[in-house]
């Protein structure tokens, strides 16, 4: 009766061991094929919640990153301390759950407004929407509170409001939506810089670039979005999928941007099937251009911008003050979810032409540091990564490279797991072998077993404390 019980509890602990090795095998496979990826938010992006009444609102510090959600057709309020002379910048992206249905006209609205609940006039787009597409997809709206010469108002210190809303119609999802929220703060001049927006600049489109395309393939938000270098690059799309890239522009330079649609076996034709949208250094909206789709390779452009330069915030048209400091831009390229039904999910072949010109000029003379540091800058470790093709997150270098330190989480996991199973199926063994044996030999090549396998497991799981398992 002992020898049955001993084996069958040896066996139930294999039986553990196949499951959770299951788990494990399964672990980064959790997608369903031809699923888009999920937005992943920051890591370190701390969860907040927003309040319906602005006395209750929870404050945002600067250079921070938050994770909120927002109900259908909700507001919600959050908190700043501002001083009287930076500059404050808020965005808020809004993700649908997959499969959602948008309309038209839904989106986010991003509002920074003074005590007494008025909106700060800045002359900035606040409100994002889906718009001809109607696929949902991640949408940014932003708001700032400008300090200094050229303020019209919320030009003191004290307490603002920070107020985003959705805006939904009937036929739209009810389900929540997540939030990232981004707070960044610009510090005042030195010195006295020029209040007059520039009012010519090279507004000729280039020359397409040419030459081999290179892989680059994108990531799915703004914290893992792929770095790029002026070149030709090639990735694939699915269908309902957003993909995020970014590029690093210096002062003084132009950024110009084409994404090209692969042909297709498929039939019909979708009247706004590609999106290309840019986003400034604060994930402020500056700029989009969609095309329709028929089968046929098609390729939709942004139009030329002006240099960047500080000066840019002070023109009336949005794309041109959007353009108002150097740093990382972004470029979100989303494929409608409706091609599944005319041309299939895919992926098709996505070409991306992306040139940066002019020399980079001086920056304006800050007085005091940027939150996050260095936001405002491009850094020789930001052109290398351009070239590289480095994720947004950095230290793990190319999104790949993510993909292999994932996969090396998830199975140095796994490895711990099967180990620390791996040493209470060694002991039930050998203590099955002694108690049938009934002699010290086999007792001690119990104990040397699990003395031996307590150390590999301790080595499997690195600085994690380490517990051996109970007797069965």
């Amino acid at each position: 009766m002992g020898r049955r019980t001993v084996w069958w509890r040896g066996r139930t602990v294999l039986a553990g061991v196949a499951a959770l090795l299951a788990i494990v095998a399964s672990a980064g496979h959790t997608k369903a094929a031809g699923t888009p990826d999920p937005y992943r938010f920051a890591p370190d992006a701390k969860p907040v919640d927003g309040e319906t009444n602005v006395t209750d609102a929870v404050r945002l510090m600067p250079g921070t990153t938050y994770r909120s959600s927002i109900r259908n057709n909700g507001k919600l309020y959050y908190r700043l301390r501002l001083d009287a002379a930076s500059n404050a910048y808020v965005s808020a992206t809004a993700v649908p759950k997959p499969g959602a249905k948008v309309v038209y006209s839904d989106g986010i609205k991003v509002s920074v407004q003074d005590s007494n609940g008025r909106n700060c006039f800045s002359g900035d787009a606040d409100a994002a929407r889906f718009g001809p597409t109607e696929s949902p997809r991640p949408i940014t709206a932003w708001a700032s509170r400008r300090a200094g010469r050229g303020a019209y108002s919320c030009e003191g210190a004290g307490t603002y409001s920070v107020l985003v809303e959705r805006i939904s119609g009937a036929e739209s999802s009810p389900d929540d939506w997540d939030l990232e929220l981004q707070y960044v703060s610009e510090p005042a001049l030195g010195k006295t810089a020029p209040t007059a927006a520039p009012e010519v600049w090279n507004s000729a489109s280039p020359e397409a670039l040419d030459g081999s395309a290179r892989t680059r393939k994108g990531g799915t938000s703004f914290t893992e979005a792929r770095s790029l270098a002026q070149g030709v690059w090639k990735d694939g799309i699915q269908a309902g999928q957003t993909l995020f890239y970014r590029v690093p522009v210096d002062w003084g330079q132009q950024i110009y941007a084409t994404a090209e649609l692969g042909p297709s076996s498929g039939d019909g034709f979708l009247g706004s099937a590609l999106v290309i949208s840019l986003y400034n250094p604060v994930r402020a909206f500056v700029d989009d251009a969609d095309a329709g789709y028929d089968g046929k390779e098609r390729p939709t452009a942004l139009k030329p911008l002006p240099p960047v330069g500080y000066e840019n915030r002070y023109d009336v048209d949005d794309q041109v003050s959007g353009m108002r400091f150097a740093g990382w831009y972004y470029l979100a390229v989303h494929l409608s979810a409706e091609m599944t039904d005319k041309f299939g999910a895919g992926p098709y072949a996505l070409t991306l032409r992306v040139r940066v010109s002019g020399a980079a000029e001086a920056a304006p003379p800050y007085e005091g540091a940027a939150a996050p540091r260095d936001v405002f800058d491009v850094t020789a470790g930001d052109k290398d990564a351009a070239a590289s093709g480095n994720v947004a997150t950095g230290g793990a270098g190319s999104s790949d490279g993510n993909i292999a330190m994932k996969a090396v989480a998830v199975g140095g996991i796994g490895t711990g797991v099967v180990l620390v199973l791996g040493l209470g199926v060694w002991t039930v063994v050998a203590r099955w072998r002694a108690r049938v044996g009934g002699g010290a030999g086999a007792v001690s090549t119990a104990a040397s077993a699990s003395e031996s396998g307590e150390a590999v497991a301790r080595e499997g799981l690195g600085s994690r404390e380490y517990e051996p398992p109970r007797s069965w």
